[in-house]
């Protein structure tokens, strides 16, 4: 018997779960929130799995109610790195023991979430980014999603890549440095005022290391530098990028769009104006979309 439903987003950066009671159906009322270390595939199915697991743990207890096994546990999740099936499917066989399982892109969560199931468009921003269309014919299309470092236009990873070919340059003496410019170079671990050989080795060292999360830690930086002409640029890029994305994915602009994610927020100063103009407030986020996901597949379970 399946007590309890979770809804899980996660990502690069971080891993997001809503409680709820089976009982509460589809639009049910959620118990409490949990929270825990990124789970998108591309780190890992284990560190994926240990992730999803520490955020549950978290719910339960913010809930006060003491866990049971997971066999009463039915599991929706939303995760980074889904595009990949081989990723996918190591995911599902890796599955502790949860009664149900149905697996996503983060990005359809997000989708289900924003518009709470009915149809719209989503352009999601955080430490990748895609967007998503729900017709009203019930058809669905993608776009962007392709992944770090050849896709997730406008995303975090996307930014703080652009931030470190602009230090390079700098510190190749190909541009000019700039207090921007400096604030990066010693988030890599290059500290000290004159460019030398010790700060390239200090930024090859981290570049030998560094993971989409560690690229994407770097869009704060760029978003507080975003009156140095070099930022601007980067984040105006940025705009565009996401406006494309919602072009491509309903190009007569007829469906509401919500720009969601960790970095939605702070790009709509970015934007094109006419896309501005087009955005509308979320009605839930993507763990709310995984809760209504896993509801809905009990349910179509329990009508065959």
């Amino acid at each position: 018997m399946i007590d309890y439903l979770l809804g899980v987003d996660g990502g690069g950066t971080g891993t997001r779960v809503r409680l709820a009671l089976a009982t509460s159906g589809v639009d049910g009322t959620e118990l409490a929130q949990g929270a825990g270390g990124p789970s998108g595939l591309g780190l890992g199915i284990a560190r994926a799995w240990a992730s999803v697991q520490e955020a549950a743990a978290q719910a339960f207890t913010a809930a006060g109610v003491k866990q049971p096994s997971l066999d009463r546990i039915a599991i929706g999740l939303g995760l980074a790195g889904v595009h990949n099936k081989q990723w996918a499917a190591e995911f599902i066989a890796a599955n502790p023991g949860y009664a149900a399982i149905r697996l996503e892109t983060d990005g359809f969560t997000t989708l289900m979430g924003a518009h709470a199931g009915a149809p719209g468009a989503i352009v999601a921003i955080g430490t990748g980014s895609v967007g998503e269309v729900l017709f009203a014919d019930g058809t669905r299309r993608e776009v962007g999603g392709w992944g770090f470092p050849a896709g997730d236009e406008a995303s975090g990873g996307w930014i703080g890549l652009r931030a470190i070919g602009h230090i390079e340059q700098v510190l190749d003496g190909r541009r000019e440095r700039s207090a921007f410019a400096d604030s990066v170079i010693e988030a890599c671990g290059a500290i000290g005022s004159a460019i030398g050989s010790n700060q390239r080795d200090a930024v090859q060292v981290w570049l030998g290391q560094a993971t989409q999360t560690a690229y994407a830690s770097l869009a704060p930086l760029v978003l507080r530098h975003a009156d140095d002409p070099v930022a601007r640029a980067i984040l105006l890029d940025g705009g565009s990028e996401a406006a494309n994305i919602a072009h491509a994915l309903d190009p007569a602009g007829e469906l509401p769009l919500v720009l969601c994610g960790g970095l939605g927020a702070a790009l709509r100063d970015f934007l094109p104006s006419g896309l501005l103009a087009r955005v509308t407030p979320a009605q839930g986020d993507s763990a709310q979309g995984a809760l209504r996901m896993i509801a809905l597949h009990l349910a179509k379970e329990a009508s065959q």
